[in-house]
């Protein structure tokens, strides 16, 4: 790939039908209603195309392995694809009751290249009553578990937490869960789509048979006894115009919230690309005495060596700013914002 000038590059979503997904993703999206339910909208995935830029009409995929450590980073130079998956979830129904593998577990079960799943999820907005469970309840042993599959409870072995716009929730791999309807979510995660399911509520695919389980995987992968995730215990700082809230941060992902109605100012690290969410707002991203527009459901990808940047907000502004972190040195900087370990330890997953 020839050299490129360094700027901010909007991806296009890829809308992906569901049979738990509505028909209408209004106001995030402002496109007609669907015959199909759409039931998730991936924002970086590997089919996703460049929408602007000198790589615009390129996917992920064929652009990613050509891309210099100015774009990645010096620590995600190696990748093969781009480490992080970000995605709208739009359930209109339950998802099934289901469990994702970890790296281990992944590479010797559904190939080399294959990595886990651990993933957080952002609460964009709730109905009143909306509501996911995630982790097992107290006391559910494989035993047990297997024995509500059987007779169709296994939903009740998971913990229901009520769910309202702006909560953020932390789900490591081998965690139960399942999403319940009336909610938008912004999913970041690992780069995988391995979903082993254990329950459908009997549902049927368009062919009229039932969504494939897996029981036997799920049951290897699921962890039993204390819960690991969670919702998360978020901590807030105001800088200035900005107030900063850190989410959740793990090895393969640090999640913040940055909401503003003034111009802030930040900067990339050569370390690693940063991915900005937009949620709602608009404004302009200015760089190298160069600006571009941002709206509500974008995803903006900036390169490593970016350098410092600008957001100029035209209305109130919310978005998501998420990276790979190097996990120590992000325990460090929330430490030297004043939290105490016991704080740092809610948000830090190690």
């Amino acid at each position: 790939m020839k050299p490129v000038k360094l700027a901010p590059a909007r991806l296009a979503p890829i809308f992906v039908p569901r049979i738990w997904g509505v028909r209408s993703l209004a106001p995030l999206f402002d496109r007609p209603a669907t015959t199909d339910p759409i039931g998730e909208v991936w924002l970086t995935g590997e089919q996703c195309r460049f929408d602007n830029g000198e790589f615009a009409g390129r996917t992920l995929a064929e652009t990613w392995p050509a891309l210099s450590a100015e774009w990645t980073g010096t620590r995600l130079r190696d990748q093969p694809r781009i480490p992080l998956l970000v995605k709208f979830i739009f359930p209109e129904d339950k998802l099934s009751v289901q469990v994702h593998p970890d790296d281990e577990y992944a590479r010797a079960h559904e190939g080399p290249s294959e990595v886990g799943k651990t993933e957080m999820w952002y609460a964009v907005s709730a109905r009143p009553g909306a509501a996911l469970r995630l982790g097992l309840e107290p006391g559910v042993t494989p035993k047990s578990f297997r024995r509500a599959i059987g007779d169709g409870t296994a939903e009740r072995c998971l913990r229901s937490v009520a769910v309202h716009a702006g909560d953020a929730f932390f789900v490591p791999s081998g965690t139960a869960h399942t999403i319940g309807p009336g909610m938008v979510i912004c999913e970041v995660q690992q780069h995988s789509d391995i979903t082993y399911r254990v329950f459908d509520y009997h549902r049927l695919q368009p062919d009229g048979a039932p969504r494939p389980l897996h029981i036997r995987q799920a049951l290897e992968v699921m962890r039993f006894g204390d819960s690991l995730g969670g919702k998360a215990a978020p901590l807030q700082i105001q800088c200035g115009p900005l107030r900063k809230t850190y989410l959740a941060a793990c090895r393969y992902f640090a999640t913040e919230r940055w909401e503003f109605s003034e111009r802030v100012s930040a900067a990339a690290s050569p370390e690693r690309f940063e991915l900005l969410i937009s949620i709602s707002g608009k404004g302009r991203i200015e760089w190298d005495a160069q600006s571009a527009s941002y709206g509500p459901a974008e995803v903006w990808m900036l390169p490593a060596a970016l350098g410092a940047y600008q957001l100029a907000p035209e209305s109130p502004t919310s978005l998501l700013r998420t990276f790979v972190p190097d996990l120590d040195h992000y325990a460090r900087q929330l430490a030297a914002q004043g939290f105490d370990e016991t704080a740092c330890s809610r948000v830090v997953h190690r």
